[in-house]
């Protein structure tokens, strides 16, 4: 076949992945009383975690993350999918996987960078970007591909997607990286699903889950911290900037704050926002007074976080800003930690009920 479109419902979102998993999920026939709500598939990922890194030679010099590695194929995998994560640096077999899935009718997510993407036009490289294809035209030479940062069906030339797919830039090499999925027919337990997935990033932020970034590709003099105690180490560390850099560099560490926590795909206050409505949805199903407490800490972990994102880059001196915005961040070990539990009390309510 020489062109190919599906029918597919897309809207925008505020993270790639969990926007991308939504729209499959409804693709799929797959909610609970109708499609999810990017904040429950989000949450239901069990990919909250927290990851930062300062690095010599970075620009900015810092960069930091609120979710893991596997949020993805955990969802996936947690709704009863069989999912076959492939990679592969042959770019004709890698689009040899996306065109099988299409001419079969099944959308197909993939990794992309942004940087690659000509409708996003940004500078910012970032290689694991979830984009879903939905269609080819051998004619044209282009992909059909919808994005969350984008209302509508997106035309990529296939030079430019294939850029995009065999990226070797931060945090990792793409390798056309394709889901190949079998979905379920029905949802499994709502509440189930919840207790299973409220446990991992409860686990995961105490323990420190996969992470987006492999350390043993960092420079030496890197600083890297995940988890609780990554939010700590982070916490400290921004008191430590001024000492650490010039005006400049430090300049571009602070106006990088809110970029990372708000504008980056994270759906609000460095990924608790999406973790809090997914609490509260959760909550207003199965009735759960604690699933409703953790929603009420991660909004407060997510408040916090913006606040810390607008001191950042507030109307006032650089030395004022920053030492508001090592303010603020003490303030955040205390209310991750306290967050943290709560998610745990509520997988272990949800379970209960079962």
């Amino acid at each position: 076949m020489s062109r190919v479109l599906l029918d597919y419902r897309h809207r925008s979102a505020g993270h790639c992945g969990s926007g991308a998993l939504r729209d499959l999920m409804d693709w799929a026939g797959l909610g609970w009383g109708g499609p999810p709500a990017e904040g429950l598939v989000f949450g239901l990922g069990g990919g909250l975690d927290f990851s930062y890194l300062r690095v010599p030679g970075l620009v900015p010099p810092v960069y930091l993350v609120g979710r893991g590695g596997d949020l993805e194929v955990d969802l996936l995998g947690r709704l009863g999918a069989r999912v076959d994560l492939r990679r592969t640096d042959d770019p004709v077999l890698g689009w040899q996987w996306v065109r099988d899935e299409l001419d079969a009718g099944r959308p197909v997510m993939v990794w992309a960078d942004i940087a690659e993407l000509p409708y996003l036009r940004v500078r910012l490289q970032m290689s694991r970007h979830d984009i879903v294809v939905v269609g080819y035209d051998d004619d044209e030479q282009i992909a059909y591909v919808v994005d969350n940062d984008r209302d509508d069906v997106q035309q990529v030339p296939y030079d430019a997607l294939a850029r995009a797919r065999s990226s070797r830039a931060f945090p990792m090499p793409t390798r056309h990286a394709t889901f190949v999925v079998e979905w379920p027919s029905e949802p499994p337990d709502l509440g189930a699903t919840a207790a299973e997935a409220f446990a991992a990033s409860a686990l995961a932020l105490r323990s420190g889950g996969p992470d987006l970034v492999d350390p043993t590709l960092l420079p030496g003099g890197s600083v890297m911290g995940t988890g609780l105690d990554g939010v700590q180490l982070f916490a400290d560390d921004v008191g430590r900037w001024p000492e650490l850099w010039d005006d400049t560099t430090l300049e571009s560490a602070l106006r990088a704050l809110p970029v990372f926590i708000e504008k980056a795909g994270t759906g609000g206050g460095l990924f608790r926002r999406l973790q809090a409505a997914a609490c509260h949805d959760v909550a207003r199903s199965t009735g759960s007074s604690a699933v409703r407490a953790a929603g009420d800490a991660y909004d407060r972990c997510s408040a916090a976080w913006s606040e810390l994102g607008a001191s950042a880059v507030s109307p006032v001196s650089l030395t004022r800003r920053a030492r508001d915005a090592a303010a603020v961040a003490q303030s955040l070990p205390a209310l991750e930690r306290v967050a943290a539990d709560a998610l745990q009390v509520a997988a272990d309510d949800l379970q209960h009920q079962r």
